[in-house]
Parts: C-alpha cells; structure tokens; sequence
C-alpha cells in the first residue's frame, strides 16, 4: 500500500511539498444530491421558499466555500482558483449539485470542487428546512479531476 503523503514517516500530520513539482492546468468535478419532497421542490421552482431564491443563493455559497477550502481543510494548500462553477439540476428525487474548478497550480483542486459542493447542500437544506423535515444530503463524491502540463 502506497504511504499517506500527509503523514511524515512518524505519523505526524503535515502539509506536502510540492515546491519541486511543475504548475499543470487542473480541474476537478464533484457532485452530491439532496433528497426533497416533492412539495419542496414545487416552492423552490416557484421562488416561495421564505428565505429566497435557493439555487441563486446555495451557487454563492458553493463558490465562496470553494475559495475558502484551505481555511477549512487544515491541509490544504491555498490555491488561486481561475474557474468554479456550482449547477443545480432536478432530479427525480431531489435537486443535484455540480461544482467544476480549475487552477493553474502545483496539486490539484478536487477537495476544492467537494467543499463547493457539500455547502450548496447544507445551504439547500438550510434554506428548506423550515418546510421539510426528511430532507437527505447524499452521493456527495468526485466525479473526475484531470491534469495537463501548461
């Protein structure tokens, strides 16, 4: 099994070098989904959820979540991201969420693209909860990242 890069030799936690690396174009998709009533679904599509438009306010809240992962993720490295983008889409059972990143930058934005994620969930179920109690966040995962040398 491959050693955990985030642990030295003793297994103390510790950021990674990656000084020596070269700068690569990198982007990094992830996608969740909130299960909804059917009712929620209606109000949110109307605009009469009473804390305002959800999908407006849960894409700000993914992308001001994404640029703030290094603050959030102890690990993480500060990266100067050049694209985020957070869709919603309706689903069967619910909404579902996509947040694509991009950067130009020595490690990869993956953990960029599922902060943006997870908190247009939470920002989704906060927004409804007043009208729906069974609301699940679920499948939240990366779908692919990619790296080409620039």
């Amino acid at each position: 099994m491959a050693r955990l890069t985030h642990l030295t030799r003793d297994g103390h936690a510790q950021m990674v070098d990656v000084s020596a690396k070269g700068r690569s174009a990198r982007e990094a998709v992830a996608a969740g989904k909130i299960r909804l009533h059917r009712e929620t679904l209606d109000l949110i599509a109307k605009n009469r959820i009473g804390k305002g438009n959800v999908f407006a306010t849960a894409r700000i809240a993914g992308i001001q979540a994404a640029k703030q992962t290094s603050q959030l993720i102890p690990l993480c490295h500060n990266l100067n991201l050049s694209h985020l983008e957070i869709e919603i889409a309706t689903v069967e059972t619910g909404l579902e969420v996509r947040c694509t990143a991009r950067t130009i930058a020595q490690t990869g934005v993956e953990m960029e693209a599922l902060t943006g994620v997870a908190v247009a969930l939470l920002t989704i179920y906060d927004m409804c909860k007043a009208v729906d109690k069974e609301m699940r966040i679920t499948d939240v995962r990366l779908l692919k990242k990619t790296k080409r040398d620039v």
